[in-house]
């Protein structure tokens, strides 16, 4: 693989669109398998606290036909947005390719968001349809979304949506004719907070999989008789591409755990569905390294052979605890929501550089530029760039072409990442830090702005301000600084009640985890905007 040339148009050959000029993911991910003999082998496998049950490919289409007859008698047509408000559970994997089955945008949403960010992420693309668990719907305001026609609930009784998908679904025809779309037609819509505005809507096209299926095969080592688990929910980008499409592609059992995470209930996820590929976080893995040698010695997980991270830099300290407690290597990799798959990572066949990304993949090519956009020599600091085009890079961003040109400041040859990173003399990327105010915090990607503007909202608060503070679990967490207006004085009860408000409207890692008061904020002198970076400062400073 290294040291030959390498062009993306050797992967085509794998898809029956390369054959038949017919274009389809669900397709692809679903049928192609069973046309291929596979049909009796296990697609998904859900394990929660009371279920455990799988689903094989044969049956997965079966099921992804009858959704997608009813999603087609409700009115659902190709390039509809279809969006899929869901818990971890097999439903919203369903859901999810029965809307791109059907020729729809898919838009998955975190089960944890709260009434604005459903509402503004519907809002923004005009979306008409929404399947989603009943329990959800309390927090859909239909009358503050005017375009939402349909709503569908996975529960039998249809509450307050209109139609119950699962309930049509067994009346429903077990065979679909599969909607055909182009290689360039919409697939999936994700939003990513950015430091000013609201989220931005990032649109995929069905393209994408070339790029997710090889990376299936390179990065995440997939072969046929693996087990695979990611652990993020489809809401997030990496729980789409390599928790739905990566692993069906590839033709792989794809493992659904439907509980919350405790060290004790991962382990047991492992050793009962006998993993042998896991794909999650850094702050997941430092988590389960608080948690001890004496928890993890209670189960068998002997049937793991390669451990993937995603999401934030990878400590050199939990590459070292995947060594002495798991004895395997912790393999990091870096991409983005825009990118649409992975581009830089440590491949099972490469060495690991602990505190490293890892190196651009076959195919990517990447370097470092200064500010004026000039290529920088190893070691020194600089904007992180791609070579474009790649297989998975965004189409586009929803009805704001601004935003999409500011990926490319120095021209269309490099997309620019928004992260501060340097190569050593082997090419190896050393990630150094956001070069805008973005918050990771658990791999959540979190915009100040969207938080700083909740905060405005509530009565007490007369300015505020908010970064990401360095933590040692979490990687970050978000820390707000707030101005009170005249008759409000500071007390806990008060912080708490601005937390608490801030997380009932958009999601709880979106709360702020610390509220200091402060007098003033700093600011510009001429546009009067809080200087974030004076805040984080302040932060470092005093942690140092």
């Amino acid at each position: 693989m290294e040291g030959e040339p390498f062009s993306w148009e050797r992967v085509h050959p794998i898809f029956s669109w390369y054959h038949t000029g017919k274009v389809n993911m669900t397709y692809e991910s679903v049928d192609r398998h069973v046309l291929n003999g596979k049909g009796e082998k296990t697609a998904l496998h859900y394990i929660s606290e009371t279920e455990n049950w799988s689903l094989t490919y044969r049956e997965l289409q079966q099921e992804v036909s009858r959704w997608s007859n009813v999603l087609t008698a409700s009115g659902v047509k190709k390039g509809d947005f279809v969006f899929v408000f869901l818990p971890k559970h097999p439903h919203c994997y369903i859901a999810m390719l029965a809307a791109i089955n059907v020729g729809a945008v898919v838009g998955p949403l975190f089960e944890a968001f709260m009434e604005e960010a459903v509402r503004d992420r519907i809002n923004d693309c005009e979306g008409e349809f929404l399947i989603a668990d009943s329990s959800f719907l309390s927090r859909v305001h239909r009358e503050e979304i005017p375009s939402l026609k349909t709503i569908f609930t996975t529960d039998k009784e249809t509450g307050d949506a209109d139609i119950s998908i699962t309930k049509e679904a067994e009346k429903a025809d077990d065979e679909f004719e599969t909607v055909w779309v182009d290689l360039e037609d919409g697939l999936n819509i994700h939003y990513t907070s950015g430091s000013t505005g609201k989220p931005k809507g990032i649109i995929h096209a069905h393209r994408n999989m070339i790029q997710q299926y090889q990376t299936g095969r390179w990065v995440l080592d997939l072969k046929d008789d693996d087990v695979y688990w990611c652990t993020a929910h489809p809401g997030w980008v990496t729980g789409t591409v390599y928790g739905v499409f990566a692993p069906l592609l590839n033709g792989v059992t794809t493992v659904i755990h439907g509980g919350r995470f405790s060290a004790e209930a991962w382990y047991q996820v492992l050793e009962k569905a006998q993993v042998t590929v896991w794909y999650s976080a850094p702050t997941a893995f430092r988590m389960l390294k608080a948690a001890g040698n004496k928890t993890l010695n209670k189960y068998d997980l002997s049937s793991l052979r390669h451990i993937l991270s995603v999401g934030e830099p990878l400590n050199p300290e939990v590459i070292h605890w995947g060594v002495e407690a798991l004895n395997l290597r912790i393999h990091d990799t870096w991409w983005m929501t825009e990118t649409g798959a992975q581009l830089v990572a440590n491949l099972p066949t490469r060495s690991i550089k602990p505190g490293s990304m890892g190196r651009p993949i076959p195919g990517i090519e990447v370097t470092v530029l200064d500010e004026g956009g000039e290529e920088l020599p190893p070691f020194e600091t600089g904007h992180l760039a791609i070579r474009a085009s790649w297989p998975a890079i965004m189409k586009e961003v929803w009805k704001n072409e601004e935003k999409f040109k500011s990926y490319f400041p120095y021209g269309e040859e490099w997309y620019i990442a928004g992260d501060l990173a340097y190569l050593d003399e082997e090419g190896y990327v050393f990630f150094q830090g956001r070069s805008d105010d973005m918050i990771n915090s658990a791999g959540e990607r979190i915009g100040p702005f969207e938080v700083e503007s909740k905060l405005l909202e509530h009565p007490a608060v007369k300015e505020a301000g908010v970064i990401g503070k360095p933590d040692p679990v979490r990687g970050e967490i978000v820390k707000a600084f707030v101005a009170l207006n005249p008759n409000y004085k500071e007390s806990k009860e008060l912080l708490e009640e601005i937390r608490l408000f801030v997380r009932g409207r958009l999601a709880a890692h979106s709360a702020p985890r610390e509220i200091e008061v402060i007098q003033e904020l700093p600011k510009t002198q001429i546009s009067g905007k809080v200087l974030r970076r004076e805040l984080k400062k302040g932060e470092i400073d005093q942690a140092g």
